[in-house]
């Protein structure tokens, strides 16, 4: 008997350290960990540079609220908004939070409830983001969900235009469905999103929770189309390991939380701050992006030669590449476990791999032999 509640389906494997790629279990075996802690360790585990911050900041100040000013949350936001069409931050402690922050603000902003989401979506399990998520497996026995939600067919135009109108807040979306199954949109499909929001005023919200702060090769997987958010939510590889979302949005919105109108305690405080400084300092170095996209041609160059095609197929973008099978792929990923390779699948068909992002070649290679190992 458990003392904790049964809602994970946890492995038995106990991980007690690791270093970069590398993590190591209670009895001292190591694994390529391709889980990244489902995209969040972007650094790798224990980077230098993380680990220095971490320990001066807790030797000066913790916590004090949001009562104060705070001049390195300032420097935070206006890092994230750097050279892009959003103006202002909220901070917050996860992905969740983040994209409840988005909900609100899109409908206190319109005096409009209806958002357009999309099926096989995943964007929380709060009760906002719940409903907004296109899958029923995450609603099912919690009751009648939020209303105002409208979930459409991911990259479908036609359903789209007959469903927005004036009456449409906003339309919320991930740029690669991570949770789904790796589903990019196509980009026929921005193009038509793009002009349904110009048409009717409606606001775009971006959840880049997954996708976001390096993970595709470009800061944002927003900037590789031809989307323009009004809102953009973070979270996971933005604290590389340190929990702390973020609400990023244009100049437009900024009057529209106003004192009390929402909040959190813990958001923004100076530990998680100053450790996603640190994180975005290193992403956001265009050679650190650049290293991103090369290692994902590598990768997916080699999944290509190790995997047979008629079994096989590869989906996503830069470090978020899912390996669609013709078969379930819950047995794959236990086999991977016992060869030293640590995966999470997305849906039943879909591997998914989401390394750090500081992989290496080498450590690629080995993956893949593990791979080629377990499916051929």
């Amino acid at each position: 008997m458990t003392s904790l509640f049964n809602n994970y389906a946890r492995r038995s494997v106990h991980l007690v350290k690791g270093q970069g790629t590398i993590v190591t279990d209670d009895q001292g075996k190591e694994y390529l960990d391709f889980t990244s802690g489902i995209a969040v360790v972007s650094l790798g585990h224990a980077h230098p540079a993380i680990v220095k911050t971490l320990q001066e900041q807790s030797e000066k100040l913790w916590h004090i609220s949001n009562l104060f000013e705070s001049p390195e949350q300032e420097k935070l936001a206006e890092t994230l908004t750097k050279e892009t069409d959003l103006a202002c931050a909220l901070f917050c402690n996860s992905g969740t939070e983040a994209n409840e922050a988005a909900i609100k603000l899109a409908r206190k902003h319109t005096g409009k409830h209806h958002i357009l989401t999309f099926k096989q979506s995943f964007h929380g399990r709060t009760f906002g983001a719940m409903a907004a998520t296109g899958q029923e497996k995450i609603q099912q026995g919690f009751g009648p969900m939020l209303e105002g939600f409208e979930w459409l067919p991911f990259n479908d135009t036609d359903a789209l235009e007959n469903a927005v109108n004036e009456k449409t807040a906003a339309i919320m979306l991930e740029v690669i469905q991570g949770e789904g199954g790796v589903n990019s949109i196509e980009p026929v499909f921005a193009k038509a999103i793009m002009e349904a929001c110009e048409k009717f005023g409606i606001l775009l919200i971006i959840d880049e929770v997954q996708t976001g702060i390096g993970r595709t090769g470009t800061r944002y997987a927003y900037e590789q189309t031809a989307l323009k958010p009004d809102i953009v939510t973070l979270a996971k590889g933005l604290g590389g390991g340190f929990p702390i979302g973020a609400l990023l949005a244009g100049k437009e919105l900024f009057d529209t939380f106003g004192p009390g109108s929402h909040g959190t305690t813990f958001g923004g405080n100076l530990l998680a701050v100053s450790v996603a400084q640190t994180v975005v300092d290193h992403v956001f170095e265009p050679a650190f992006l650049q290293g991103v996209q090369d290692k994902s041609t590598y990768l997916k160059q080699q999944l290509t030669a190790a995997l047979p095609a008629d079994n096989y197929s590869l989906r996503g973008n830069g470090l978020l590449i899912g390996i669609h099978s013709n078969e379930e792929i819950g047995p794959v990923i236990q086999k991977a476990e016992k060869q030293g390779l640590l995966l999470v699948p997305a849906g039943t068909n879909v591997i998914r791999l989401l390394p750090p992002l500081t992989v290496t070649n080498e450590e690629i290679d080995q993956a893949v032999a593990i791979l080629k190992k377990i499916l051929v």
